[in-house]
């Protein structure tokens, strides 16, 4: 199965548009290991093994691992998520942004090492910054476009004087990521969802294409907004189906719902409620 067909096929499956982030920073665990980097492996495995069934994908961002010499424990965390939820596409969140030998490098280190179904990249580099990983058939690459982060006006925000239409910046990506860079329909966006208007304006500039949507939760996005204006469906044969797909990424609110050692539980509390709120945005 490509990345695209195990993101539709678990979205069916879960029911689901949410992604749960996998950031793990030992002091904010639970109190009975908190501040102890050597359960980063035994954390987030509690916390996958509690959302398995309730989550369309799940992105673990590798500098949790790599700041605390963990990439050993992310290894084995990617090879415990196959195990237990081989419904669930994992996106690497890495925002890899370099060139040639570099970047052929990067995408073994994403797809040969780790197994990851998709990784998040920088754009800003250009196509040859992209085409590296898209060698690998069925993978998925996320570009950033729109990030949630307010520094993102400084580029992303920006028109571009010497093209047609002088476009913002991100609408650029959005374009180039929806036509000629996406050659084997491998790419998707990163939209954050703390600017509703950009996510829309996104969805009309590739409106197939999947969003990576960061920002609900901890960071203030609204979840209801966010679906109304990312996600796209179209009546098929057999029912409803998602033409543009939206991935719905929440961390911290999962990750920390609780310092006890109900903290699995409590991940799983929220991460149902997430889950039942971006379903009901749907109408």
């Amino acid at each position: 199965m490509t990345f695209l067909d195990m993101l539709a096929s678990a979205e069916r499956q879960n029911n689901s548009m949410l992604c749960v982030g996998l950031d793990p920073e030992p002091t904010k665990f639970p109190d009975r290991i908190k501040g102890d980097s050597n359960k980063i492996y035994d954390f987030c495995a509690s916390i996958v093994d509690a959302t398995a069934d309730l989550a369309m994908a799940f992105k673990p961002q590798i500098a949790y691992f790599a700041a605390h010499r963990a990439e050993g424990q992310l290894e084995r965390l990617m090879e415990h998520m196959r195990r237990v939820a081989p419904q669930v596409p994992i996106i690497l969140d890495a925002k890899r942004g370099d060139i040639g030998s570099t970047a052929e490098q990067y995408a073994i280190e994403a797809f040969e090492r780790y197994g990851a179904d998709a990784v998040t990249l920088s754009p800003f580099m250009g196509w040859d910054s992209v085409a590296p990983y898209l060698k690998y058939h069925g993978k998925g690459a996320f570009l950033l476009c729109r990030t949630s982060n307010p520094g993102g006006d400084d580029l992303q925000n920006q028109r571009l004087a010497s093209v047609d239409g002088q476009p913002l910046l991100y609408e650029h990506v959005a374009r180039l990521a929806q036509g000629p860079w996406n050659l084997n329909g491998q790419l998707g966006l990163v939209v954050g969802a703390t600017y509703p208007k950009e996510i829309e304006r996104v969805r009309e500039l590739a409106p197939t294409l999947p969003l990576l949507i960061p920002g609900v939760g901890a960071q203030g996005g609204d979840a209801v907004a966010t679906v109304k204006a990312g996600l796209r469906v179209a009546d098929g044969a057999n029912g409803p189906v998602t033409t543009g797909p939206i991935i719905v990424n929440s961390s911290r609110a999962i990750l920390y719902a609780s310092s006890g050692d109900d903290f699995a539980d409590a991940a799983r509390r929220v991460a149902l409620q997430t889950r039942e709120t971006l379903q009901a945005a749907k109408g």
